[in-house]
Parts: C-alpha cells; sequence; structure tokens
C-alpha cells in the first residue's frame, strides 16, 4: 500500500475524549472514528490489525475442531424468554420490535441461538462432540460506555460453543478451548494470565478469564508467584482467618456520638480496626440483607450477589435503614435483629473474639460481641474481597495484585440451557439425555485495544509483528529525489512479492513528517532510503521496539529483514 492512497488520517494533537493510551492512540494514528457513544467506524490500518487477530483466532479455533458459521444479531424474544434470560439480561440488552409488535434483541451473546439450531438436527451420541463457533458483532447497552473500544456498545467477538456428551467431554472440550486461548494470545504477542472468574451472566459455574496485564486494566486480579494460582479479585476464594481464641466478655452498649466509620470507632475505643465488625445494609431483589466483614475488609459484592442468588444488589438508602433497623447508617449491626433481615456473615467474622459493632440504635455500638455465642446469621460464607499480601488459597504464600484487561473468557455451561431448551440426545442405550454444554468468547476488537495498552511509548504504539497493520514502512526521505524514490519503489516490491507486508510513504511530505507518523501507527520496522542506500547501496533498517538500527546491503536485506522480524 502506498502512503498517497491509504486512508489514514493521522492527527497531531489528542482528542479531548480519549482517556485511555489505545483509545488516543487508536484515534491520532488514523485507524477508527467515533459514530456515536461506544461505537466506531475502523478505518483501513485497524480493519487489518483486526483480520489478523482474526486469522489467528480462526487457525486456532479450526486446529481444535471448530467448525465456523455464522448466526442472526437479531434474536427473536422466544428464545430468551425459554431460558428465562429475556429479564435477567437487563438493560444491557438492546430490544426492538418488528412491524408486527414482535419482540427481538440485538444479540449480546448467541446461547440461546446456537442451541435451538443444534437441537433442532442432532439426534444422536454418534453426532458428538460439536464445536461450532463465529466471529460477528455483539451488541450491549452499556450504561457509561468508555475508553474506546475497551468498553463499548458494539464490538467484534468471536464465540465458540461446544457440545458433549458427558461432563468428562465437556472437560476435554473446555482444557482444549484453554489451549487454544493461550496459543492465542501467545501468538499475538501479548503479556497475559488465566484467572479463576465469576461467570456473571451467561451463567453456569468453572471459568476462567483471560487478562492481559495493563495499568489501565478495569479488572482487578491476584496471583501467586509461587505456584499457578490467578484470580480475578471478585472471583478469589478466601480462606478463614483465625483470631486468637479469648476469654468471653459480656456485652456492653457503649455511646458513641457521632461516630460511624470503622476508624472513628477504633480510635474512639482505642482498638485496632480487626477488632470491630463492619455491617453493610442492601437492597435487593430478595430483601433487605445485611452484609457482615471484618472492619479492615470490604465486602465482594459479586460473591454476596451469589451467595444471595439475587438478580439486584445495592447498597441501602439511608430511608432503608431506618425502616429496618430503626436506626441510621454507622450504627447497624447483626445483634438482636430478630429475624427481620437476612444476615450473611464472612467466615472471618465468625472467627472473631470480643469485638464491636453497632448496636441498631443511632449513636451507640455495643462492645465484646462474640459471633458464635450472640446472633446467628442467615448465611456463613466466604464473601469479603481480596487483598495483596492475603495468603494464597493454593499454596499460602503471599498473594500479589495487577490490573488486567478481559480479552478472552470459557465457560462450563453444562446442562443451563440445553435442559431449559431441550437440546437433547439419543446415548448408546437409546436413552435420551441433555447436551452438556460450554462456551468460549474473545473479543477481537478489544485484543487490538489491549495490545496498544502493553504496547506503546511516548512516539505512538509499538505493535507485535503478529498483529501489525504493516510489518515494514519503506521511507525515501526526498520524494522529489527520484533515485531515491527508485530505490523505494524497488524496496517495496521485492518486500511485497517476499511476502512481507509493507507499506511505501510515497507522500511529497518532509521526512520529519514521514518517520513521526511511521512511529505513531507503529510499523515494527523502519527503513529509511536516503542519500547513503543512493551512493553505497545500503539502507537503513530500524527496528520501532528498540530504536536499533542495522544497514544492510541492497544485494541481501530481502533475508535480513525476515530475520529480523521473526525475532521480534
Amino acid at each position: 500500500m502506498r502512503m498517497t492512497q491509504l486512508y489514514a488520517p493521522t492527527l497531531r494533537e489528542t482528542p479531548a475524549e480519549a482517556e485511555v493510551i489505545s483509545h488516543q492512540l487508536l484515534l491520532r494514528a488514523g485507524m477508527i472514528r467515533k459514530a456515536a457513544g461506544g461505537i466506531y467506524s475502523y478505518l483501513p490500518l485497524a480493519w487489518r490489525v483486526l483480520r489478523k487477530i482474526e486469522t489467528i483466532v480462526r487457525e486456532e479455533m479450526d486446529n481444535k475442531g471448530g467448525q465456523e458459521l455464522l448466526m442472526p444479531i437479531m434474536q427473536p424474544a422466544e428464545l430468551w424468554l425459554e431460558t428465562g434470560r429475556w429479564n435477567v439480561y437487563g438493560d444491557e440488552m438492546f430490544r426492538l420490535k418488528d412491524r408486527h409488535n414482535r419482540d427481538f434483541c440485538l444479540g449480546p451473546t448467541h446461547e440461546e441461538m446456537i442451541t435451538t439450531l443444534v437441537r433442532s438436527d442432532v439426534r444422536s451420541y454418534r453426532q458428538l462432540p460439536l464445536r461450532l463457533y463465529q466471529i460477528q458483532n455483539k451488541y450491549r447497552d452499556e450504561i457509561r460506555p468508555r475508553f474506546g473500544l475497551m468498553r463499548g456498545r458494539e464490538f467484534i467477538m468471536k464465540d465458540l460453543y461446544s457440545f458433549d456428551r458427558d461432563e468428562i467431554g465437556l472437560e476435554e472440550s473446555y482444557r482444549s478451548m484453554y489451549d487454544a486461548y493461550t496459543r492465542v494470545f501467545s501468538r499475538c504477542g501479548l503479556k497475559f494470565r488465566a484467572v479463576e472468574a465469576d461467570a456473571g451472566a451467561i451463567g453456569g459455574s468453572g471459568t476462567h478469564e483471560f487478562m492481559v496485564i495493563a495499568d489501565s486494566g478495569e479488572a482487578g486480579i491476584v496471583y501467586c508467584n509461587d505456584c499457578d494460582y490467578a484470580a480475578n479479585v471478585e472471583k478469589a476464594e478466601l480462606k478463614p482467618i483465625y483470631a486468637a481464641e479469648e476469654e468471653l466478655l459480656p456485652k456492653a452498649v457503649k455511646d458513641t456520638p457521632g461516630i460511624k466509620t470503622i476508624s472513628e470507632i477504633a480510635k474512639f475505643l482505642n482498638i485496632e480496626t480487626v477488632k470491630t465488625i463492619k455491617a453493610l445494609a442492601y437492597k435487593t431483589d430478595k430483601g433487605v440483607v445485611l452484609a457482615l466483614v471484618r472492619g479492615d475488609h470490604e465486602v465482594n459484592e459479586i460473591k454476596l450477589q451469589n451467595q444471595l442468588n439475587c438478580l439486584t444488589l445495592e447498597l441501602a438508602d439511608e430511608q432503608t435503614v431506618t425502616e429496618e433497623f430503626e436506626s441510621t447508617p454507622g450504627f447497624i449491626g447483626p445483634v438482636d435483629l430478630k429475624g427481620k433481615v437476612t444476615v450473611v456473615a464472612d467466615l472471618t467474622v465468625m472467627n472473631m473474639f470480643n469485638a464491636v459493632c453497632g448496636a441498631n440504635k443511632p449513636d451507640q455500638h455495643i462492645l465484646n460481641v462474640n459471633p458464635k455465642r450472640d446472633f446467628e446469621p442467615t448465611i456463613i460464607a466466604d464473601i469479603r474481597l481480596i487483598q495483596e499480601n492475603d495468603p494464597c488459597p493454593q499454596c499460602g504464600s503471599q498473594l500479589k495484585t495487577a490490573r488486567g484487561i478481559e480479552v478472552g473468557q470459557v465457560f462450563k455451561l453444562y446442562t443451563k440451557y440445553s435442559k431449559a431448551l431441550k437440546a437433547t440426545f439419543l446415548d448408546e442405550n437409546g436413552k435420551e439425555k441433555p447436551m452438556v454444554m460450554g462456551c468460549y468468547g474473545i473479543g477481537v476488537s478489544r485484543t487490538m485495544a489491549a495490545a496498544i495498552e502493553q504496547n506503546y511509548d511516548d512516539n505512538g504504539i509499538v505493535w507485535p509483528v503478529s498483529i501489525a497493520p504493516y510489518s515494514v514502512a519503506v521511507i525515501p526521505v526526498s520524494a522529489k529525489d527520484s533515485e531515491q524514490l527508485s530505490l523505494a519503489e524497488k524496496i517495496y516490491a521485492e518486500l511485497n512479492n517476499n511476502g512481507v507486508d509493507t507499506v511505501l510513504d510515497d507522500r511529497n511530505e518532509r521526512p520529519g513528517v514521514k518517520f513521526k507518523d511511521a512511529d505513531l501507527i507503529g510499523y515494527p520496522i523502519k527503513i529509511t532510503v536516503g542519500p547513503k542506500t543512493v551512493s553505497e547501496k545500503l539502507i537503513e533498517v530500524k527496528i520501532r521496539r528498540t530504536g536499533e538500527v542495522h544497514y544492510f546491503s541492497l544485494q541481501s536485506y530481502i533475508e535480513d529483514v525476515k530475520a529480523l522480524l521473526s525475532k521480534l
């Protein structure tokens, strides 16, 4: 491709709307343009990157027995009503009606569609296993679309669905896809971790997220350097912390006027925060809930919601607290609630001695609360948010934290959808059984953005070779110099003919403009054709990532350039 023909409208200034690096650089490098909030057009350079990512994905899916198909984006509401997800999915679903007033949605995911498709044709165990996938736009009406392609309302996703006879087959499919995803993201040149995760609206149990490690990541992850444990902070399981046993002291009510926060009560009573119980009230579709964690811990709302099996969960407002506890926020607690609300206590709370909690009366706390003696929770479970330096649940070493960008997730669905949609088969004995399913998604457009978040410098993008829009940029210092331009044309043609994606900057621009654009766009190698090329038959080859410069002879440069690319 010639730069005089390439549609790549680069920008010198960073648009004010762009917050994260990938959004800034995709706009500045002329790769995307905004159509509406969370909706973007992909310009030719970005489309080349996306196509290369898709090629890697297709090769790895096909290598694991995947078969590509394409399903409708518009899905009838009837399918979602059969599984009960039409209302569960909530406001993120784009809903529409046709002229006959029938309900449809724009597909945020395709479990219902693929299961219905397969159930209509698969009858026998001989037709299983099946692994079917597509690469297609998905639609989710994000409440706050932001960060460019990181959280959009329209995005490109690969979704594969496995259908097996039993859980043994599912385990094989899951492990196969896990391995394939590892290869996909490795081939894309990314640093990532596969972490245990929560299944969310997809459902099922048993899932891993593939996280690209980046400071701009929205998700927190924890990992252990001494074993292979890694998890999303929302999923990470924690063992209870046992306090040293103490003699149980009698309860005592203490006036604490205006003392509402954990740090304030600890200071007021001259105790450590580990001796306090934090009580948070939540409103759910199943009523008001009181969640209890140790004072220095935080409630993991994902874990709490999973324990309650509720659809909605939000912190209770002051009016609700007053009505349910006859108190005000900061002074509520689990003692003497007499079954008014559901109480969920973290495992660590139940191993505390002589603790302090709210008295359910304004400006009062209770001292010497002993959970096993003084109150009986409805549910006792791990509901706290993991923190750095917590012990690893596998080996006990201290955990580390990092930020991550989710680019893929693999789920074990088991029979969640096949039972609801009656997707069954006949086994060897003629007995009808539900298919055992898994689903596996990769955010293709998000992978492109994540690659930039991990590969950039002050001058622009630094693409991994495997997904760069072009591998090499050939730049004649002076487009007006006929000898330089002629040699540049020759190099450009020869590299392309030898399988190297190459762009020629044949614009009549100053050399500095060309070099800045090449760095901004992020071509892995930049070849400069200047006076030395004409006089000494040498080309300057600069590696974008390291700044390392080589001089190659015009007689043998092709193999030299290809060798360099293979090492990047």
